[in-house]
């Protein structure tokens, strides 16, 4: 039986947090990418790998994608490039940027009495955390980009601290914008001027940020890349900053939407998001709160880390459309305010397995296959790797996993052209939707042979030789 003292040891959470960072690994690389949201994203950068085109993100070969910046495109891209296209290498940036993260913040949430891992491990067992460990999304390298502002403005404003982290907030606010756009402003200067209110430094924090060179390194940062977009690709400004960032904001059935899809949710639901996505680690959030309220006026570093968390929820609460990923730069703050009272915590040895225990109850259940349903219903890789590369065509809708698995060669045709294709001397395989294939007509379903299917679609093929169709027209 391991001894509680043990499982607090540094050398022990250093295990334990290199550990989980493997255990993700290896599900980065076993789990397909699943539609809509990851695979699309994958498929963005796996076209951007292929046509080099870094300025313009492609959602289809010549279909410009304006409802994001680069940077996760850019990332994924750039692993493509270097080594394939593999799961493990798309996902590859988000899993280095997650770890980096959870190593980094050790060095400001470490007491003389804690290890340096613990903060990491935390953030590491938070679910919305390590989901996003290996999801290729823009969550991951916005909140790299909100860490970055928030630290270093938090290390820029202490006694004697050196120039450069001044420059670092304003690097974090540039890397933002190419991440997700102006997003990240209005995630991260709201809650550090609140504390600077609260607080009553805000002249003496504003001394010290050195806005000149700071500003043009922001400017450097993200000017450039806007500008090629909308001169390579008219619209794009006007759609994304406009219809991104205040349509989608206020209206979540918003008609301009290019990608999306109506995301309507209860009013205030982000704060159930932050309960059940930061679990088990929320309920401790909560009741140390509610210890050491009346002190927070007294403790700098408890009340920046509260106006970082909160302020994000309750800037989301009133969206009409959001989804959880938007709490995940609450997880960040989330971790190093539970590291702040960890000695307070009675139960932290239970919290502490618990949430350790989360990452290997996710790989015990790949393992046993419990997962396989849930995977393969909702990617076509399964679908599309019976072609072996053969033509391949899908009815009315594609799919960006089918998009990617079969590197941008499936096609797709409506039911008039699928008419004429089994007339053709050449064999083909087909997508279709389950509830498409009732509207097919009897005698085209006649000439498809089912290969294989999951919840939502099939895959069929077409044998010229075996046509009826062929053989009563040459007869």
């Amino acid at each position: 039986m391991i001894r509680f003292p043990k499982l607090e040891s540094n050398k022990t959470l250093r295990i334990i947090f290199w550990i989980l960072l493997l255990i993700r690994g290896f599900l980065n690389t076993v789990i397909p990418l699943m539609d809509k949201t990851e695979a699309r994203y994958a498929e963005i950068a796996r076209i951007m790998a292929e046509t080099q085109n870094w300025v313009v993100l492609q959602i289809d070969y010549g279909v410009p994608f304006w409802a994001k910046p680069p940077l996760s495109s850019w990332a994924s891209a750039l692993s493509i490039t270097l080594f394939d296209d593999s799961e493990f290498f798309v996902r590859l940036p988000y899993l280095l940027v997650c770890g980096f993260i959870g190593w980094w913040i050790g060095k400001f949430g470490q007491k003389s009495t804690t290890s340096f891992y613990l903060p990491g491990i935390i953030l590491l067992s938070l679910p919305e955390f390590y989901l996003h460990s290996g999801v290729v999304s823009t969550d991951v390298f916005l909140t790299l980009s909100i860490m970055i502002v928030m630290l270093s403005f938090w290390k820029s404003i202490q006694k004697e601290a050196p120039s450069a982290w001044g420059y670092f907030f304003f690097l974090g606010l540039g890397l933002g914008l190419l991440a997700k756009g102006p997003i990240v402003i209005v995630l991260t200067l709201p809650p550090i001027l609140i504390w600077c209110l609260i607080q009553n430094n805000l002249i003496s924090s504003l001394k010290k940020a050195p806005w000149v060179f700071g500003g043009f390194l922001f400017i450097l940062i993200t000017l450039p890349w806007y500008f090629l977009v909308e001169a390579a690709s008219p619209g794009f400004i006007d759609y994304f900053i406009v219809g991104e960032h205040f349509n989608r904001y206020f209206n979540s059935e918003w008609v301009g939407d290019k990608y999306g899809f109506a995301k309507q949710q209860p009013f205030g639901i982000v704060w159930g998001f932050l309960l059940v996505f930061c679990l088990p680690w929320s309920l401790i959030f909560i009741q140390t709160l509610w210890k050491n309220f009346k002190k927070l006026k007294t403790d700098s570093w408890a009340l920046f880390l509260l106006t970082w968390i909160v302020w994000t929820p309750l800037f989301f609460t009133t969206s009409n459309s959001l989804i959880h990923p938007y709490i995940l730069p609450v997880t960040i703050p989330m971790a190093l305010w539970i590291n702040h009272y960890w000695f307070e915590i009675k139960a932290r040895y239970i919290f502490l397995k618990i949430g350790i225990a989360i990452p290997v109850i996710l790989l015990l259940i790949y393992v046993s296959g419990f997962a396989n349903p849930l995977l393969e219903n909702n990617t076509d890789k399964y679908l599309v790797s019976e072609t072996k590369n053969n033509i391949i065509y899908t009815l009315d809708f594609k799919s960006y996993s089918s998009q990617f698995y079969t590197k941008g060669n499936i096609k797709k045709v409506s039911n008039l052209i699928l008419d004429k294709l089994i007339l053709e001397p050449q064999d083909f395989y087909i997508l279709i939707d389950h509830k498409r294939w009732n509207q097919i007509p009897l005698k085209v379903k006649q000439e498809l042979t089912l290969i294989k299917s999951h919840k939502k679609r099939a895959l069929y093929k077409y044998l010229e030789n075996k046509s009826q169709l062929r053989t009563g027209r040459k007869k």
